[in-house]
């Protein structure tokens, strides 16, 4: 054998090797039961449809697929124990448009990044976001809103799920669009600033719909505006905000949920866990659960999560930019 060609030929073999291991890992892939990460408290929106895809995936893979919240800083305690996790697809993580697309930017030392942190498994859903207040302070517009916060010293306080939450920049780049003040207010997970809000510890606040549907028909809060291109058939009489504010078309921006693995995860696996994801999309009972909490399914790739993440990415970090949003 020539020996120049000797590396060449030893490098060729390590390679097929490796690809003929990782895909026998995803023949046989999973083995044990998988650890899913959940980055919100238990009972929150995002909790909700991580447990209904765990629930089916387990049932797909024929294993258990075992939930851990572990909330805290809007994701970040989640994707730091994520990294800390062997990539062999036994430890994913459910993650939204905020963690991938807003967080990172809103610090000026990145302290992780989706680009290259994440194996993208599946986008889940889109849902969209509702500016709410609590009922009975004689709020029943989006002009009363912008009045009270004119006429506050320091204008309104406003909450949300964490700082760098979708929640948290639409607020702050509605109100900058209108030009009133406001103070944000983070909280851990949205059910904690539901609390508040609804004990009017804090005078606004931007939930999922789904959230906001159920206590705007219970007559504890009062929905204002909602963050999409169209209605919503929960809310029907509740106006898009490009209607009450043309400038703010930009922010009709929905909300989405995914789940990964650390970055090395192998492909074959993520390959599995999407078709997986797929199969469970046909499924009615899943459908009707995520229908329940107004989900929209999506179909995806594993290279979607990705590039939802970039796409919506060129429009967040202008405005987090533009805001001063960012804090070391």
């Amino acid at each position: 054998m020539n020996p120049i060609h000797t590396p060449r030929l030893l490098l060729a073999i390590l390679i097929s090797s490796c690809a003929a291991a990782s895909w026998a890992d995803a023949v046989v892939y999973p083995a044990k039961p998988i650890q899913l990460i959940a980055q919100q408290p238990p009972g929150s929106a995002s909790d909700s449809m991580t447990r209904v895809w765990a629930d089916c995936i387990a049932r797909e893979l024929a294993h258990p697929v075992i939930v851990q919240n572990k909330p805290g800083a809007n994701g970040l305690l989640a994707i730091n124990n994520l990294k800390g996790q062997s990539p062999d697809g036994y430890t994913l993580m459910s993650i939204g448009m905020s963690q991938m697309s807003i967080t990172p930017y809103t610090y000026k030392q990145r302290p992780y990044d989706p680009a290259t942190d994440f194996e993208g498994i599946a986008i889940l859903g889109t849902s969209p976001l509702v500016l709410t207040v609590p009922a009975g302070e004689g709020i029943a517009r989006l002009a009363d809103l912008e009045k009270l916060a004119k006429t506050t010293p320091g204008g309104i306080n406003f909450g949300s799920p964490g700082k760098g939450s979708p929640a948290h920049l639409l607020t702050t780049a509605l109100l900058d669009k209108v030009g009133v003040p406001g103070t944000h207010v983070p909280f851990v997970g949205e059910g904690a600033g539901l609390t508040g809000l609804i004990g009017k510890q804090i005078q606004a606040m931007t939930l999922v719909i789904g959230t906001a549907a159920q206590q705007v028909k219970a007559g504890k809060l009062v929905a204002l505006a909602v963050f999409d291109s169209q209605r919503s058939k929960l809310l029907p009489d509740v106006p898009t905000i490009a209607e009450l504010v043309p400038a703010a078309a930009d922010l009709a921006r929905p909300s989405w949920i995914a789940v990964v693995g650390k970055a090395g995860l192998p492909q074959p696996v993520a390959a599995k866990l999407n078709v997986a994801t797929e199969q469970c999309r046909t499924n009615e009972q899943y459908k009707a659960r995520m229908e329940a909490m107004n989900v929209t399914l999506i179909a995806s790739a594993p290279a979607d999560v990705r590039s939802w993440a970039a796409r919506d990415a060129a429009v967040w970090r202008p405005l987090i930019d533009r805001l001063g949003l960012a804090t070391e």
